[in-house]
C-alpha cells in the first residue's frame, strides 16, 4: 500500500499537482507509517509473549525430567513412564515455541526495516513537496529556533532513541515480571 502512495506522490510532484493533492498523498503516507509502527509494536509484544511461553515450557520440561529421575531413583516404573511421556510432550512444545519465536523475530526485523524505509521515503516526499506560505513561515521560525539551540520534535533523534530504549526496558521488565509470576505459580503447584 505504501509503495502505491509513494509512487502517486512522486507522480503528483512530477506533474506539478496542486499542493492540496500532494498534501493529501503525504498525509496518507503518514497514516501508513503509523499503521506500520503499530504492526511493529504488536509484533514486539508477540515476541515478548512467545519468550515467556517458551521459558514456562522449558521449566515444565525440566520439571518432568526431574520427576522422571526421582522416580527412577526409587524404582517407580509407572511414574518413570508417565514422566517420560510428559517430557516428550514438553520437548515437542519447546521445539515448536522455539521455531515460533524465531519466526516472530524474523518478522519483527522485516517490519522494522519496512518502517525505516517508509520513514525515509516519507521524509524525502515531505522535502520534495511544495510548501504553502504558512509552512514557509513555520520553517523560517524553526530555523530561528534551531539557530538558538532548540531541536525540532521530528528531528530529535536522541529523544526518539531514549524513548525507544525506555519502551524496550519497560517491555523487558514486564516480561521478567510475568516470568517470575509463572515460576512462583509453578513452585506452588
Amino acid at each position: 500500500m505504501f509503495e502505491r502512495l509513494r509512487d502517486a506522490l512522486r507522480a503528483a510532484l512530477a506533474r506539478a499537482t496542486p499542493p492540496g493533492e500532494v498534501r493529501d498523498l503525504a498525509r496518507r503516507m503518514r497514516e501508513a507509517v503509523v499503521e506500520a509502527k503499530l504492526s511493529v509494536q504488536e509484533t514486539r509484544d508477540a515476541v515478548a509473549r512467545a519468550e515467556c511461553d517458551l521459558a514456562a515450557e522449558r521449566q515444565r520440561l525440566a520439571d518432568a525430567e526431574r520427576r522422571g529421575r526421582l522416580a527412577a531413583e526409587i524404582r517407580d516404573a509407572e511414574t518413570v513412564a508417565v514422566a517420560r511421556r510428559f517430557a516428550a510432550k514438553h520437548r515437542e512444545r519447546v521445539a515448536v515455541l522455539e521455531r515460533k519465536l524465531a519466526a516472530l523475530r524474523d518478522e519483527l526485523a522485516l517490519y522494522e526495516r519496512e518502517v525505516a524505509d517508509m520513514l525515509a521515503d516519507l521524509a524525502r516526499a515531505e522535502r520534495a513537496r511544495p510548501l504553502t506560505e504558512a509552512e514557509r513561515s513555520a520553517e523560517r521560525a524553526w530555523r530561528d529556533l534551531e539557530a538558538a539551540g532548540a531541536a525540532r520534535p521530528e528531528t530529535d533523534l536522541e529523544g526518539e532513541l531514549l524513548k525507544a530504549r525506555l519502551d524496550q526496558a519497560a517491555r523487558e521488565a514486564a516480561a521478567e515480571e510475568r516470568l517470575r509470576d509463572l515460576k512462583n505459580k509453578m513452585r506452588r503447584d
